[in-house]
């Protein structure tokens, strides 16, 4: 299984940003997808998961109304939409694979698949 993260970068406060995350090795469109991020010196945080279906999704408090999780099942891949980023919002951002079947949650361990994480820099 792998999830190859990509899409990160440097940008200003304000901008947009999205995060991919292609996942192949695994029958995509049976897992729940998450977004994590973790910040120098700080835990590894939930940003947002979606079923998968695609018809639920579940977010952090930190990012809810300016983030947005996608999913393209027929490419296999999950998307993150970031709007608004603060500084605050830098991170490294992992994609993670759970088989729970629609129980979106906020738990590293409730996940059995992790991406390598691709790095989103904020300035302000």
């Amino acid at each position: 299984v792998q999830l190859q993260a990509s899409g990160g970068g440097l940008v200003q406060a304000g901008d947009s940003l999205r995060l991919s995350c292609a996942a192949s090795g695994l029958t995509f469109s049976s897992y729940d997808m998450g977004w994590f991020r973790q910040a120098p010196g700080k835990e590894r945080e939930f940003v947002g998961a979606i079923s998968w279906t695609g018809s639920s999704t579940y977010y952090g408090d930190s990012v809810k109304g300016r983030f947005t999780i996608s999913r393209d099942n027929i490419r296999n891949t999950v998307y993150l939409q970031m709007n608004s980023l603060k500084p605050g919002d830098t991170a490294v951002y992992y994609c993670a694979a759970g088989a729970r079947y629609g129980r979106l949650s906020r738990y590293e361990y409730d996940y059995d698949y992790w991406g390598q994480g691709t790095q989103v820099t904020v300035s302000s």
